[in-house]
C-alpha cells in the first residue's frame, strides 16, 4: 500500500498512456507485462454499488491477487445501457487500497469522537458487543437498540443479514429512505406506492421532458446520455431549477423559479389545461378520484353508507371487497348517485365532473357535494391564474408579465406534446412541502393521460432503497419481525413532546425507554445525517449507552463509535443487487480476498446474533439459531472447525461466501414471479438479467398494469403487505384529494402552494426571517456519492482539495466576498466553511454547499449542523417504514454567509 514518489511519476506516466486505471495500484506497471512473464491476469464481473443507483456493472482486473484496475463490463443485454460507469467507480480501488482502510477490529480507548482505539482480535470484540447489547436489552429492551439500514438494493444479501438479526430480538430499525430524505412523500399520498419511475432506456420514448430540480448530468452519470438521445429524436426538454445546472446548459429551455415554488408552478400550468379544455376525460374519468364526490359540510368524500338509497347496496359490496378499500359515490348523468367499486377500474358509469349536487343521506339531512374535479377547477381558478403563479415564482429582475405568458405556454406544450415524462428531482422534494409539488406535478400528468404508457409518466430517481421483489424468506427470522423506529422522531425529541405529535400520530412508533444503542453500517451518519450535531451531541452526553460501526475504512463515524467492526468492500464478497434505474438483477463478485481481517458482513451478524442468544436468548433462538445461515450445516462446520482448532478466518470467509450464495439463492427461489426462471447459474453466466416485468419486453413502466390491464391502484411496494398500502388510496384509483383529518386541518386536502420557512424556520424563530435571508441548499456532487469518495485522492485533487460554496454575484458584493475567499455560511445551529464561486446562474436569495464533504476536511465543521429535523404532520397519517412516514426536508434551512 506504499507508493514512492518515483513509483507515482512512473505510474502516471503509464496512465497517460492506458487511460484510466486504478490509480495508486503500482501493481499496474507489472500486470501491463504479465503476458511477457507468463503471469495471469483475471476478468471479474462484478457491481460498483454506492448509493447512486447506478448499479453499473465494472471487470476487475486482477493479478497476484491484486485488483490492478477497474474496467466498465459493457455486457448488458440491450446495447444502449452499454458502457456504464463513471471516475468515481473506475478510481474505487483508492479506497480498497487507501490509508483509510480498516484492519482490525477495535474498541474504543479515548473519549467518543477522538478516534483512539486498540486492535483487538475478532472474539474480545464480538464478545464486548454481545455484552453490551445484552446489558442494554435486558435493562431497556430490545426496541431500544437502533439498526440503520441504507440502501437494500445495493445488498440483499449482507444487509438483509442486519434485517434477519434484528428480526431475531425485535430491535428497532431506521429506514435509510427517510433518514436521508430520499422518500418523496407524494407517491403514497397519490398512487399509494413507495415510488415509481422509468428505467432510463425508457426517456429515449418521450416527446417532452420535463425536468423539476433534478441534476440528471451530475447525479445519473450513467443515463444521462438518454436525454441526449432523446433530444436527437425530437423530444423537448425543459428545466425548471431555482438555478442553472450542467442539466440545464443541455436543456432546451431553462426556467428560473424562486426557491420551492413549484407546486405554484404546476398549479397554473393545471389552470392552463384546466380552463382550457386539454385534459384527457376519459383518463381522468377512468383511472383517479376527480369523478368522486365531496361533501361541502364536512370536507370529506361522500361515502355509499351515508347515502340515503344507496346504504344497502353498499352493505352488501362491502362484504366482497377487501377491508382496505372503501365504497366513494359519484354523479352519473343518466341514472344519477352511483356507488364505484374500488376493486376495477372498468367503468361502468358516466360521472359527471363539474358541478354541485344535493344528497339526502341515511338520517334525512340534506348536504351538498361537488367533484374533486370541481373542487380542483375552483381552486386554480381563483389561486393560481398565470398572473398570480407569476407574483410567485419570478425571481427577481425579471418581468412577471413574461412569465405568465411562460405559464400559459408551458402548459399547452405539455397537454399537447406526447409522451409526456416530468422528472421531480431528490432536491426539490427535500423541503418541508415537497410532498405538495409532487401532487401538484402528478395532476399534471394524470390530466393530460400521460401515465402508465411508454415514455409517459411521472419519475422520480433518489436512493437504491426500492425492494424489486419478496425477499422476506433471507430477511425474516422464522417469521419474525424487526419493529421499527423514525429517525427524524429520535432527532426532534422536542416534536416528540408536542401537542401536534400527540394529537396527529396514529400509528408511528417509538421506543418506550428510548434509543440506547445505535448499530450502523455502510453509511456515515455523523457527518451525513446528525442534524444540528444531535447525534454528536447524544454520543458526548452519553444518551447512547452503546455505538457499534461497521465498515470497511475509517470514517467520520467509526471515530465516534465504541466498537468499529471491519467489513468488506463489493470487490470482497458474494451479492445480490437491484436498482430502480434499469431493471436488471445482478451480482457482486469476489474479485479478491478481504484485505487484513476484514470480513463478510454476513457472518459479523451472524456471529452477533450467536453470542447474544447464548445471553439473552429464548429458548426458541437457542434451539435455532444454527438456521441464522441458510444452509444449518454451514454454522455447524464452522463451529466444528473451532471446536477442533482448525478454525480460521479464512474458513470462516469460505463458509460466510457459501451462506451469502445460500441466501441469494433462496431470494431468487422464494422471490415469485418477478424473478421467477432468475438463477444463480444464469446471473453467473449472463452476467445481468432482467426482472420479470409485465409491460411488453419486460420494460419498466409505471402503472402500465393499471392503466392497460384495468387493476386497481396501488401496485405492490415491497416488502409492505398491499393491505397496509392499499389503504392510502381507499378508493382504487389515484387520489388527489386527501380527506383525513390532518389533511384537512392544514388546508392540504388539494395540492396548493405553501411558501418555504413559513410553517418551520420563521415558526421556530420568527427572528429568522430578517436574521437568515437565503435558502441553505446541500446539493449532490459529480465527485462524491453522498459521502463515499469523499476520501479519494482522485476525486479530491479533481476538487484541488478546496470545499466550496456558490452564491450570486449580488449576493457576494452584498457581503463584501470575492471569488476564492474563505467563507462561512451559518445559522443558529451551525456552520460550515467553504470556498467562495460567484456563480451568475444562482439565484440572489440561495447559497449552495454541496453535501458528502468528510468533517476533516471542513476544518472540523460540518454542513449538517444547519439543517434541522423538521416533521410534518401528515406524514404521521399512516406508518409503512420507508414507504409512509416522515422524512428529511434537508433543503428547509435558512442561512447567512460572510468572509472569514
Amino acid at each position: 500500500m506504499n507508493l514512492t514518489r518515483r513509483g507515482f511519476v512512473k505510474l502516471c506516466a503509464l496512465a497517460a498512456t492506458a487511460g484510466t486505471i486504478g490509480v495508486g495500484s503500482r501493481y499496474f506497471e507489472i500486470a501491463r507485462s504479465a503476458e511477457m512473464n507468463n503471469g495471469k491476469i483475471e476478468l471479474i464481473r462484478s457491481t460498483c454499488s454506492p448509493n447512486c443507483t447506478g448499479a453499473c456493472a465494472y471487470n476487475a482486473m486482477v493479478y497476484k491477487g491484486r485488483i490492478v484496475s477497474l474496467i466498465q463490463a459493457a455486457d448488458y443485454p440491450e446495447a444502449e445501457y452499454n458502457p456504464r460507469g463513471c471516475l468515481k467507480g473506475q478510481s474505487m480501488l483508492n479506497l480498497i487500497y487507501g490509508p483509510d482502510r480498516l484492519k482490525k477490529p477495535l474498541i474504543r480507548v479515548g473519549k467518543r469522537g477522538e478516534g483512539k482505539f486498540k486492535a483487538v482480535s475478532w472474539d474480545e470484540a464480538l464478545d464486548y458487543v454481545a455484552d453490551k447489547l445484552a446489558e442494554i436489552i435486558k435493562k431497556y429492551g430490545p426496541e431500544s437498540i437502533a439498526l440503520s439500514i441504507q440502501v437494500p438494493g445495493t445488498g440483499y444479501v449482507h444487509k438483509g443479514a442486519a434485517i434477519r438479526l434484528a428480526s431475531m430480538f425485535g430491535w428497532s430499525v431506521l429506514h435509510g429512505y427517510t433518514m436521508n430524505g430520499d422518500l418523496p412523500a407524494f407517491w403514497s399520498q397519490t398512487f399509494g406506492v413507495q415510488t415509481e419511475e422509468f428505467e432510463s432506456l425508457e426517456w429515449i420514448n418521450s416527446r417532452y421532458i420535463a425536468i423539476f430540480g433534478s441534476n440528471i448530468l451530475v447525479t445519473r452519470l450513467p443515463d444521462a446520455k438518454f436525454l441526449s438521445i432523446a433530444k436527437e429524436r425530437g423530444a423537448k426538454v425543459i428545466m425548471v431549477d431555482m438555478n442553472f445546472t450542467p442539466t440545464a446548459a443541455k436543456a432546451d429551455e431553462w426556467i428560473q423559479i424562486n426557491p420551492s415554488t413549484d407546486a405554484a408552478l404546476a398549479l397554473g400550468i393545471v389552470n392552463v389545461i384546466i380552463n382550457e379544455k386539454l385534459y384527457e376525460e376519459d383518463f381522468i374519468k377512468t383511472y383517479t378520484d376527480m369523478p368522486l364526490l365531496v361533501r361541502l359540510d364536512n370536507q370529506k368524500k361522500l361515502k355509499a353508507y351515508e347515502v340515503k338509497g344507496l346504504k344497502e347496496q353498499a352493505e352488501k359490496m362491502k362484504k366482497e371487497i377487501p377491508e382496505y378499500r372503501d365504497l366513494f359515490v359519484i354523479y352519473d348523468v343518466s341514472k344519477g348517485f352511483t356507488i364505484v367499486n374500488p376493486e376495477t377500474l372498468d367503468r361502468n358509469f358516466e360521472p359527471a365532473l363539474e358541478g354541485e349536487f344535493e344528497v339526502e343521506l341515511v338520517d334525512g339531512s340534506r348536504v351538498r357535494v361537488k367533484p374533486v374535479f370541481q373542487l380542483i377547477k375552483e381552486l386554480v381558478t381563483k389561486d393560481y391564474t398565470p398572473e398570480k403563479v407569476a407574483e410567485i415564482i419570478t425571481p427577481p429582475g425579471r418581468s412577471k408579465s413574461e412569465y405568465a405568458v411562460m405559464v400559459r405556454r408551458i402548459a399547452r406544450e405539455m397537454a399537447t406534446t406526447k409522451p409526456l415524462h416530468i422528472v421531480y428531482g431528490a432536491s426539490n422534494y427535500q423541503w418541508f412541502h415537497g410532498d405538495l409539488k409532487g401532487r401538484a406535478l402528478s395532476l399534471i400528468v394524470a390530466l393530460t393521460g400521460n401515465i402508465g404508457k411508454s415514455g409517459a409518466g411521472i419519475s422520480t430517481y433518489a436512493g437504491q432503497f426500492k425492494i424489486r421483489w419478496p425477499l422476506g424468506a433471507w430477511w425474516s427470522f422464522k417469521g419474525r419481525k424487526p419493529k421499527w423506529v423514525t429517525y427524524l422522531l429520535w432527532m426532534n425529541r422536542e416534536y416528540r413532546q408536542s401537542q401536534e405529535f400527540r394529537k396527529y400520530n396514529r400509528e408511528t412508533p417509538y421506543p418506550k425507554n428510548d434509543v440506547k444503542a445505535f448499530v450502523f453500517g455502510w453509511n456515515n451518519p455523523f457527518d451525513q445525517h446528525n442534524m444540528s450535531n444531535r447525534l454528536k451531541e447524544m454520543a458526548t452526553n452519553n444518551e447512547l449507552d452503546f455505538i457499534l460501526a461497521i465498515d470497511f475504512q475509517q470514517t467520520t463515524s467509526t471515530k465516534w463509535a465504541d466498537v468499529v467492526l471491519p467489513g468488506v468492500a463489493w470487490y470482497e464478497k458474494w451479492e445480490l443487487t437491484a436498482t430502480i434505474l434499469h431493471p436488471y438483477v445482478q451480482l457482486q463478485q469476489p474479485a479478491i480476498e478481504p484485505l487484513f481481517e476484514c470480513m463478510p458482513e454476513i457472518w459479523i451478524f451472524k456471529e452477533i446474533a450467536k453470542r447474544l442468544v447464548e445471553r439473552v436468548g429464548d429458548e426458541e433462538l437457542r434451539r435455532s439459531i444454527e438456521e441464522f445461515y441458510p444452509d444449518p450445516e454451514l454454522f455447524r462446520k464452522e463451529e466444528e472447525a473451532r471446536r477442533n482448532g482448525t478454525w480460521n478466518l479464512k474458513l470462516a470467509r469460505e463458509i460466510a461466501n457459501e451462506a451469502s450464495l445460500e441466501a441469494t439463492k433462496l431470494m431468487l427461489e422464494k422471490g415469485g414471479e418477478l424473478v421467477e426462471g432468475i438463477t444463480l447459474d444464469r446471473l453467473l453466466k449472463e452476467g445481468a438479467v432482467r426482472l420479470n416485468l409485465p409491460a411488453p419486453n419486460k420494460r419498466q413502466i409505471p402503472f402500465w398494469e393499471q392503466i392497460q390491464l384495468k387493476k386497481p391502484f396501488p401496485p405492490p411496494s415491497f416488502p409492505a403487505p398491499l393491505p397496509k398500502t392499499a389503504r392510502f388510496v381507499k378508493s382504487g384509483r389515484m387520489e388527489f384529494y386527501k380527506d383525513e383529518d390532518v389533511f384537512i386541518d392544514f388546508g392540504e386536502m388539494l395540492p396548493v402552494h405553501k411558501d418555504p420557512f413559513v410553517d418551520t424556520e420563521y415558526k421556530r424563530n420568527p427572528e429568522a426571517k430578517n436574521k437568515y435571508k437565503y435558502a441553505y441548499i446541500t446539493r449532490n456532487a459529480l465527485y462524491r456519492v453522498h459521502s463515499t469518495h469523499s476520501n479519494n485522492i482522485t476525486m479530491l485533487e479533481l476538487q484541488d482539495f478546496r470545499p466550496r460554496v456558490w452564491m450570486s454575484p449580488e449576493t457576494a458584493q452584498e457581503k463584501g466576498i470575492k471569488e476564492g475567499d474563505l467563507v462561512e455560511v451559518y445559522n443558529d445551529r451551525g456552520r460550515v466553511y467553504g470556498y467562495a464561486v460567484l456563480d451568475k446562474g444562482i439565484h440572489p436569495r440561495v447559497i449552495i454547499f454541496e453535501q458528502g464533504w468528510w468533517s476533516r476536511y471542513l476544518k472540523g465543521t460540518s454542513y449538517n449542523t444547519l439543517t434541522y429535523p423538521w416533521v410534518k404532520a401528515t406524514h404521521l397519517t399512516y406508518f409503512v417504514p420507508g414507504i409512509w412516514e416522515p422524512t428529511t426536508a434537508w433543503n428547509e434551512a435558512a442561512c447567512d454567509v460572510r468572509k472569514v
